[in-house]
Formats: structure tokens, C-alpha cells, sequence
């Protein structure tokens, strides 16, 4: 899963990327650094950590989460501007980190959010009127056939930014997503709106209407942090850490939060492989069936698939062993059209 982080100058983004990652990018730069900072960290799990001890396997592998950290935006639609959001358009979701401390000039969050939004819409409304206006001409020289509902999706997505929404906030179905997919639209993205607040306002709930209604919009969450702080704290020892953490009042580190914020937002769930050669977490989108589950390791698993031996995480632990989960009716045979659960334990029959 990637996550790309954005933010006007100065809003503390990369700050917020030196706290969730352990990184120690430069800050205070503003947007005078083109070139993304990109880090890579292991999605934390204890079920991952019960699994390794219960196996003891040679290998162990968490799920993991890249965040890409891109220069400040300006909330103008510049050449500059089109490069850095190139840097995103590949992402999975987007984390726009939000000023709420002072820095000698109050923050005003309704007017930054507006002002990245209308980047963002302003680039998805130049690829969309090229795409039409290229699909134009393709229909007066007899080349149209069978775009007529590509053609109909990107109409409807060019009305929705006039309106000056972004495309999130349609709510498209499966057919009119596909269709959409490789053009790769960061307004159509999930986004994670980061308050980055200063200390006065650790372990107290926002306030402002403004921002606290975007997490009421589709396909967004908001999500509450103190970049400054957390940074310091990522760059303790973990004794350390948690001895901060509680002089504060926070329960757990911002990245945990939001790992579990992100995972919510996009609607994924971990499934795990376990043996004596490797345990694994494997990241899919809630709903997904059996048999695509089995593609998320390899291709030829999907294309192959007889069936998916699989328990539950808890009740293996119950259990103590597979055997014993087998004896006791709880390791069971599922088909293609099985729906994946949070925490299965999975093992794939396949033929090729």
C-alpha cells in the first residue's frame, strides 16, 4: 500500500513523514525541494508476532506501507505543481497534512484544504478535457466505436470538478472505477486529511465545523496529530517512547493510529500464510473472494485454484495447532467464492 503525503509549504509535512516513518528527511524547506522523500515501514501486527512464536519460522514477513512525501504545493495549477503531482498519481491514497499550529500566522485549515483540492481537481480537469477532446476527433473520423462509456464516465467526472468537487465525492461504481483507472486521477483518490496540530492541542478534539465535516465525505477521514512531537518520539528507543507516550496521555504512536485509520479508509484486511518456512501478512480489500485472495501471493495460485484450507486466527490460537484445528473441525476446506476474513489463516491448493 502507498500513501503519498501532501500539504501547502510550511504545513509541517514533512515533519508528519519524519513521525510516521523514523525518517530523518529535512524540514523546513518548503517547497523548495522537488525530489520526494520515500520511505518504506512494516505495518506493526500482534497476531504476526503470536504466529512466529507458535511456528518458528525461518522467515518473517509483516505487511508493509511506503509513504512518499512530495514537495509543498502552492494551490496553483504551475508546471511545477504538475511534476509533484505526477509523484502521486500512482499512490493508493492521499494524506493531506493540514496547519493547525501557529507558526507567527494563525492557521486558517478551510482555506488550505480548498486551496490543495483545487490543485488537485485542476490537474484531474486538464487529463479529462485532453481525453475528450482527443476522443472528439476519433468520432469524426469514424474511430469511436465503443467509447461511448468511457466517454459518458469522463463527462460525468469533467461535471463534478466544474461543480468544483472532487471526483471522490461521486461514489462511482465498479464499472464507471475500471474505466477510470488508468488515467490514474488523484481527486478521485481516498484521502486522509492529517491535522497537524501544535502541543496546546494533544489528547483534545478539533473543533473547527469545517474541518471536522470532511470526515462526513466520501471516500475521506480525518485523522489528528502533533507532527513535532511524534517526530521526537519516532526517534526514541521504544522503552523511551512508550514512557513519552504516556506522559502525554497518547495510548499508542501516531503511526499505529494511523495504519488503522488507512486501513479503514481504503477497506483492507490482513490474511495470513504460516509454516515452518515463513509466516506472512498479506494485504487484500475487505469482500475479497478465496480465489483472488490466492492471486495476492502469485498469479499462477489464482489461475490454478482447487481450494483454501483455512481457520480463523482466533481460533488457532484456541486450537494450538493446525492438526489440533483439523481434529477439531475448525481447519475446513473453502472454494473460489469464499469470503477472506480479517486474520485467516490460508493455505492454497492449486494445480498448474
Amino acid at each position: 500500500m502507498k500513501i503519498g503525503i501532501i500539504g501547502l509549504p510550511y504545513s509541517g509535512k514533512t515533519t508528519v513523514f519524519n513521525a510516521l516513518t523514523g525518517a530523518s528527511a529535512k524540514v523546513g524547506g518548503g517547497a523548495a525541494d522537488a525530489k520526494p522523500n520515500i520511505s518504506v515501514v512494516k505495518v506493526p501486527d500482534e497476531r504476526i508476532d503470536i504466529l512466529t512464536k507458535m511456528f518458528n519460522p525461518k522467515k518473517v514477513v509483516y505487511a508493509d506501507l511506503t509513504f512518499i512525501d512530495v514537495a509543498g504545493l502552492t494551490g496553483e495549477a504551475t508546471e511545477r505543481g504538475k511534476d509533484i503531482i505526477q509523484s502521486i498519481k500512482t499512490v493508493d491514497a492521499i494524506a493531506h497534512v493540514v496547519r493547525l499550529f501557529d507558526n507567527g500566522k494563525p492557521p486558517s485549515p478551510k482555506a488550505d484544504i480548498q486551496n490543495i483540492d483545487s490543485e488537485l481537481m485542476l490537474s484531474d480537469f486538464a487529463v479529462i478535457e485532453g481525453r475528450l477532446e482527443r476522443m472528439e476527433k476519433q468520432t469524426k473520423i469514424g474511430k469511436g466505436k465503443g467509447l461511448e462509456e468511457e466517454k459518458k464516465v469522463l463527462e460525468k467526472c469533467k461535471a463534478c470538478l466544474e461543480s468544483e468537487k472532487p471526483i471522490r465525492a461521486l461514489q462511482l461504481s465498479e464499472e464507471e472505477t475500471k474505466i477510470l483507472r488508468g488515467f490514474q486521477l488523484v481527486s478521485s483518490k481516498p484521502m486522509l486529511m492529517i491535522l497537524n496540530t501544535g502541543e496546546d492541542l494533544i489528547g483534545k478534539e478539533i473543533q473547527d465545523p469545517d474541518v471536522k465535516n470532511y470526515s462526513n465525505q466520501p471516500d475521506t477521514a480525518v485523522f489528528q496529530i502533533c507532527g513535532k512531537i511524534e517526530m521526537e518520539i519516532s526517534q526514541l528507543d521504544e522503552k523511551e517512547a512508550v514512557l513519552f507516550l504516556k506522559e502525554l496521555g497518547i495510548n499508542e504512536s501516531g503511526l499505529n493510529r494511523l495504519i488503522r485509520a488507512s486501513y479503514a479508509l481504503l477497506g483492507l484486511i490482513s490474511f495470513f500464510t504460516v509454516g515452518e518456512d515463513e509466516v506472512r501478512a498479506w494485504t487484500i480489500r475487505k469482500e475479497t473472494k478465496a480465489v483472488n485472495a490466492a492471486g495476492a501471493i502469485h498469479s499462477d495460485i489464482e489461475k490454478g485454484f482447487i481450494r483454501a484450507e483455512v481457520i480463523g486466527y482466533e481460533d488457532l490460537i484456541k486450537c494450538g495447532s493446525l492438526s489440533e484445528g483439523r481434529n477439531k473441525g475448525l481447519l475446513r476446506l473453502e472454494g473460489k467464492e469464499y469470503e477472506v476474513k480479517d486474520g485467516d489463516i490460508m493455505n492454497f491448493r492449486f494445480n498448474v
